[in-house]
């Protein structure tokens, strides 16, 4: 098909019908998709994952709970490693949809675990000291790693497997002591790093894996500090210091790790952390300097509809960071066209669609999704933000040239009722073809952003604005995306759409609030007119009314 379509495109070319380029698309390789959605090899996954599990136990250190039972330890592992997947497949269908998905979580616990395997192998060695054995294993691994790219509850999944898994490879007299380091110290690096914008977060949240552990160790009587002021004072003060310095190095270190490895996972696994998403909002990129010149209407409109988008996310627990982002470049393919939009014509220019037939305008119009993914792909933008720039509009309707056009229709059949037209002449004012292509908005984000890049427009032709219009205008609005049907391939409950819309009617109601008049002077008196203090009479206090007036109006 590719060679034909080569083929095709050479001969328009050779008529003049064709630049000879074709329109990029944002597409996933089909062997990869494949491979992504097979059961398979999903299974496969999962039984590797099973047999790894038990293969560490069966081969763990010498000093390991079923080191004198290796069979009995290995069915335990595997028991563990079964009940695993079955909360994973379960408790987790978004995420154990998708292959690379389970690759990761089931990937970093056989990873974690290793590490656990190879501390305390040392320990049996002799290489660390067996009163830091636990000191030295890094707890927060798997579960930072899988709470900052998969979310909190894939994050505790980890906490609490790698502690039961890894349990198995410890001395049956520290079961318990190490299934509560773990799983404690796990917890806390899930909790500290919800939602994480800035990587300093990551080495915090280290330093709070870091007190636990050495707390967990205080109390476990590892480092015996009740003790301190024995006859050997000064070894337990020794034994305290280093304790809590490898604790503490343990877990900078982990969380420094995952924080340069981060970028990584993220582009191997296709996925975006908010510290990325910020990272994108820098307004210095490429395409949004170019709007700000060439198409500073559409740049300032896609400024309010992040603002509006980013306070609706944070309202119902969406991605605001992304929702911000995306609708930064959710109108970028306006540049291809951007004097046929309303917000980039000036009010002393013609109106460039006065020349053309409401049909040919409404496909300028539609144009503008196309060449924005054109565009997406040609600066390889995120997917998600090409994914937002093609669901923006749906399938929606573009009303006013629809409209205009069957009017001219209207007006075109009273002339054939004249017999000045011949009605087989007339076009046809067909719906689809005043349609955006779509696909519907399939994600919370997509969904908010599409309402609010429609709000955004709509709320510029309010005139003294209040917040009865504004509440007024936001209802009405999503009302008509939802018997449009726009939303049904949304995730957006009517709960989170109340909050949506309160949401939009505030952050509208800030924007929009009227202003206090400022004093004019009065040219011929050289003071001010009526109703305003004078900077020059004799009232002492008009200065400082005056500054007051500013203040309010700014």
């Amino acid at each position: 098909m590719g060679f034909l379509d080569t083929i095709r495109r050479w001969r328009l070319t050779q008529k003049g019908f064709s630049l000879g380029r074709k329109r990029r698309v944002h597409e996933e390789n089909a062997a990869l998709q494949a491979l992504e959605d097979s059961p398979f090899v999903r299974l496969a996954l999962y039984i590797t994952f099973a047999v790894a599990s038990a293969v560490l136990v069966l081969k763990a250190s010498p000093g390991a709970t079923f080191s004198t039972e290796p069979f009995k330890g290995m069915l335990y592992g595997f028991a563990l490693a079964l009940t695993a997947l079955a909360m994973f497949h379960v408790g987790h269908q978004g995420i154990s949809r998708k292959n690379s998905r389970v690759i990761l979580v089931l990937g970093g616990l056989i990873g974690h675990l290793l590490i656990v395997r190879l501390v305390m192998t040392l320990a049996d060695a002799g290489s660390i000291q067996e009163i830091y054995r636990y000191l030295f294993v890094p707890c927060a691994l798997a579960p930072m790693l899988h709470g900052i790219l998969l979310g909190r509850t894939v994050g505790g999944f980890s906490a609490v497997y790698v502690s039961l898994i890894g349990a198995l490879l410890v001395p049956s007299s520290d079961v318990m002591n190490y299934l509560i380091v773990s799983l404690v110290a796990g917890m806390t690096a899930v909790l500290c790093t919800d939602k994480v914008r800035r990587r300093v977060q990551l080495l915090r949240a280290g330093i709070y894996v870091g007190i636990v552990t050495v707390g967990l160790a205080l109390v476990l009587g590892k480092l015996d500090a009740m003790s301190i002021f024995g006859e050997e004072s000064m070894s337990r003060i020794q034994i305290l210091a280093t304790g809590s310095g490898i604790a503490f190095a343990t877990a900078l270190v982990t969380a420094m790790i995952i924080s340069g490895l981060l970028p990584m996972f993220e582009g191997v696994f296709h996925l975006t952390t908010d510290i990325s998403w910020l990272e994108l909002s820098d307004l210095n990129h490429k395409l949004l300097k170019r709007m700000q010149l060439e198409a500073p209407g559409t740049f300032h409109h896609s400024l309010v509809v992040a603002a509006l988008s980013e306070a609706a996310a944070e309202s119902i627990g969406a991605n605001a960071p992304m929702c911000r982002v995306c609708a930064y470049f959710h109108d970028v393919g306006k540049l291809k066209k951007a004097a046929y939009f309303i917000e980039n014509q000036h009010d002393d220019r013609e109106n460039s669609h006065d020349t053309l037939t409401p049909t040919m305008s409404a496909l300028i119009i539609i144009a503008h999704v196309k060449d924005g993914v054109d565009l997406a792909v040609k600066h390889k933008l995120n997917p998600r933000i090409i994914q937002v720039i093609q669901e923006h509009h749906g399938d929606s309707l573009v009303y006013f040239f629809y409209r205009k056009a069957q009017e001219q229709k209207k007006a075109d059949m009273e002339k054939v009722d004249r017999r000045i037209e011949n009605p087989e002449d007339l076009p046809k004012v067909e719906e689809k073809s005043f349609r955006y292509p779509g696909p519907r908005p399939s994600t919370r984000e997509s969904g908010i952003i599409c309402l609010a890049d429609t709000i955004e427009s709509a709320s510029r032709t309010l005139r003294k604005p209040t917040p009865a219009k504004i509440r007024a205008l936001v209802e009405e609005l999503v009302r008509a995306k939802i018997n449009d049907g726009q939303l049904d391939g949304c995730p957006l409950t009517l709960g989170e759409l109340a909050l949506i819309k309160a949401s939009f009617s505030k952050t509208l109601h800030s924007m929009m609030h009227s202003r206090i008049d400022f004093p004019k002077p009065d040219e011929k008196n050289g003071g001010t007119r009526r109703g305003s203090s004078s900077m020059n009479g004799r009232d002492p206090n008009a200065e400082g009314r005056l500054s007051t007036v500013t203040e309010r109006a700014n």
